[in-house]
């Protein structure tokens, strides 16, 4: 019988290709059978968006990553969406609504992109983003053989989003659009039966911490130098690494704190 692999959760890389490399390398190290899976919101704010979703998508090819769509990628892609269906209708309002969301991309996070690549239309958009963009899903569950499932599993299982578990929300009515979105303070949060715990970024924290039935791990690594890395058991969350390449930490110190802090073991690279 194989061993059953590692699925260990990345979150909120936003740009920060060195400490992807790090994870990739401590994961060689540690769980010969490991599977990243990332939560979303690669791109944006840090230096390199670029690396880290060439890197991404060579995990994914690889069949060593699974990607999933945060906030970023939601707002990257609304723009070209728009302006696909402009070319193909050549109505007015699709083009409106394409400039609207690349603005909206652009002032949250987008322009470090722009920069990266020295110049970012929807004319010419990068074919390596539209790559990454596409098709990435926003929930999944993993069992406790390391198997990735799109909806619960009849085994027990852990859920993984970007930002919370699906609910409707007066701001976002769809719980799948609600997953990119919503925050601690939102809940509380029901699981489906036999999901023992979620797992999420998108809320910048202090330390990695789980509140009620909801794990949160961005550690706002873009920023502090801080990524968690999270390897998923069924049974609860265990066996917690931080990585802590350049950076702030002290900027930490700004971030919320709230719920149960993980413990965690601190690795310098």
């Amino acid at each position: 019988m194989s061993e059953p692999r590692t699925v260990f959760v990345v979150p909120d890389l936003h740009g920060r290709a060195d400490l992807l490399d790090a994870a990739i390398r401590y994961a060689e190290t540690h769980w010969p059978n490991w599977h990243l899976l990332n939560l979303g919101d690669a791109i944006d704010r840090g230096p390199q968006s670029l690396r880290c979703v060439t890197r991404l998508l060579e995990l994914r090819a690889q069949g060593r990553a699974t990607l999933l769509m945060g906030n970023h990628e939601r707002m990257a892609l609304d723009g070209p969406q728009h302006f696909q269906r402009f070319v193909e209708s050549g109505h007015p309002e699709e083009f409106r609504l394409a400039m609207q969301g690349l603005q909206w991309w652009m002032r949250a996070g987008g322009e470090t992109v722009r920069r990266e690549l020295g110049s970012l239309t929807l004319e010419q958009f990068p074919e390596l983003l539209r790559e990454y963009l596409t098709d990435l899903p926003r929930m999944v569950f993993v069992d406790g053989q390391g198997e990735i499932h799109t909806a619960p599993p009849s085994s027990p299982s852990v859920m993984v989003t970007h930002a919370s578990p699906p609910k409707a929300h007066r701001d976002y009515p769809n719980p799948m659009s609600a997953v990119l979105w919503l925050r601690p303070a939102d809940g509380p949060y029901q699981l489906p039966p036999g999901v023992t715990y979620s797992v999420h970024g998108h809320t910048p924290v202090r330390v990695a911490v789980q509140q009620e039935g909801q794990v949160y791990l961005d550690l706002g690594a873009y920023k502090t130098g801080r990524l968690a890395l999270l390897p998923l058991h069924v049974d609860g969350p265990r066996g917690l690494v931080v990585l802590e390449g350049e950076g702030n930490p002290a900027a930490s110190e700004g971030l919320p704190a709230f719920g149960r802090m993980l413990e965690a073991r601190l690795m310098r690279v």
